[in-house]
């Protein structure tokens, strides 16, 4: 083995978030790149593909639901929270022989999963391997979460979503094995408001007062419990009156998502935080989670909208606004800190997430009522997606391979 390839492996299995950023990395391009193609040729008309033999058992809104939730933001989430979790509770860094084993079963679920398309029978051993390295991980968290610390309530938070991550991926095993779109539809609700919405709420509770208030003088930092509490409480309650047709009263969820989510975008924002762009980015993508919510409110609200009005609007607000966006802020922090360079937004980071702003704004409005335009405007948000992720993957993604430039390990 040459020495260029001795270099890769000591850098790139050094640390969680290394391999799991490059992975997570590689699935969004692919899966976006896939449904850009599939947008354009089915919703669009601009050009003619075949069609594939799995996507003639399960509808194609399931499959992507299924590798975006499940097969793309996952991979972020476990870097992430992997190499912060034990240093929340005072912990010292994983060793390769905890975070390897559920990074290869990912890994190869996934490029089974992938397969798939063609062979349907390879989806059920590719998301049993996916599920399998997600309990994993979900059991590491869990075992960091009881260890002894004086605030143990946000990792709790990130392990149990994981548990409720991990179940919502049974499902979509289930809907491999029977059939049944019900399945799809539990494990979309659960990988949603169970999983995504509370780890991603968990983490900006816990870590964007604190980036604020290590480049701003005097900013005082405040973690209101309640908010967080309020927050995952509204998820998971808007995703179980959903899924048991209770849509009457999903306003209730919804404004009480909004009161929470408000008051903590309102109370962590400071008037110097526009000089700043790394910690910028940060408090721009959690504003979209009142934005999402007050739309979720404006279409569930009785006599207001007409059922449905908004159609996917509110949902991609979330989704892309909020998740995919804050991807963008913490996993660049991320990258930087533990290579040893500045933690600076470069120009790299600042474009994608700013692309990041247009696709979820594009998203939206493409919902609106709009003859001839919507399937467009779908589509160039899928494109806006992928190349601001491309603009960061090409920026971001070599860090993950080479070594820190200030000798350290990890």
């Amino acid at each position: 083995m040459g020495a260029a390839a001795l270099n890769f492996r000591a850098s790139f299995f050094a640390a969680p978030h290394r391999v799991m950023f490059l992975g997570g990395a590689v699935q969004a391009l692919l899966a976006m790149a896939f449904w850009s193609l599939q947008i354009g040729s089915h919703y669009a008309g601009l050009w003619s593909l075949p069609v594939w033999p799995l996507l003639t058992q399960i509808p194609m809104t399931t499959w992507h639901a299924l590798v975006m939730g499940s097969g793309v933001f996952p991979w972020f989430v476990f870097g992430f929270i992997l190499t912060a979790g034990p240093r929340w509770q005072g912990a010292g860094d994983l060793g390769q022989k905890q975070f390897l084993p559920p990074f290869l079963l990912l890994a190869g679920g996934w490029v089974l999963a992938w397969l798939a398309l063609l062979l349907p029978v390879l989806l059920v051993f590719g998301l049993a391997l996916a599920a399998i390295g997600w309990a994993l991980v979900a059991r590491i968290l869990t075992r960091i979460a009881l260890l002894p610390a004086l605030s143990r309530e946000h990792i709790r938070y990130v392990a149990l979503a994981a548990w409720l991550g991990v179940i919502g991926l049974a499902c979509y095993l289930l809907l491999a094995l029977a059939g049944d779109p019900a399945w799809g539809r539990v494990g979309t609700m659960l990988t949603l408001w169970g999983f995504l919405l509370p780890v991603f709420a968990t983490v900006a509770h816990r870590m964007l007062p604190f980036f604020t208030s290590a480049v701003i003088r005097g900013y005082v930092v405040h973690r209101p419990a309640w908010a967080l509490r309020v927050l995952i409480a509204a998820g998971l309650g808007h995703g179980l009156l959903s899924l048991f047709d209770f849509a009457r009263w999903l306003w209730l969820v919804d404004l009480a998502a909004l009161v929470a989510s408000g008051h903590l975008s309102r109370i962590w924002w400071h008037r110097t935080i526009g000089g700043n762009r790394m910690v910028l980015v940060l408090h721009l993508a959690f504003a979209w989670v009142p934005i999402a919510f007050a739309l979720f409110a404006l279409q569930d609200l009785p006599g207001l909208l007409a059922p449905g009005a908004l159609g996917q609007a509110p949902l991609h607000a979330l989704v892309i606004g909020f998740f995919s966006s804050m991807l963008i802020g913490m996993v660049s922090r991320v990258t930087l800190g533990h290579s040893g360079r500045p933690v600076a937004a470069d120009g790299s980071m600042w474009a994608s997430f700013c692309m990041m702003q247009l696709a979820a704004a594009l998203r939206v409005i493409a919902e609106l009522p709009m003859q001839g335009y919507g399937t467009t405007l779908l589509w160039l948000s899928a494109m806006t997606w992928l190349l601001g992720f491309g603009v960061w993957a090409l920026a971001y993604a070599p860090v993950l391979w080479r070594a820190r430039l200030d000798g350290k390990p990890g």
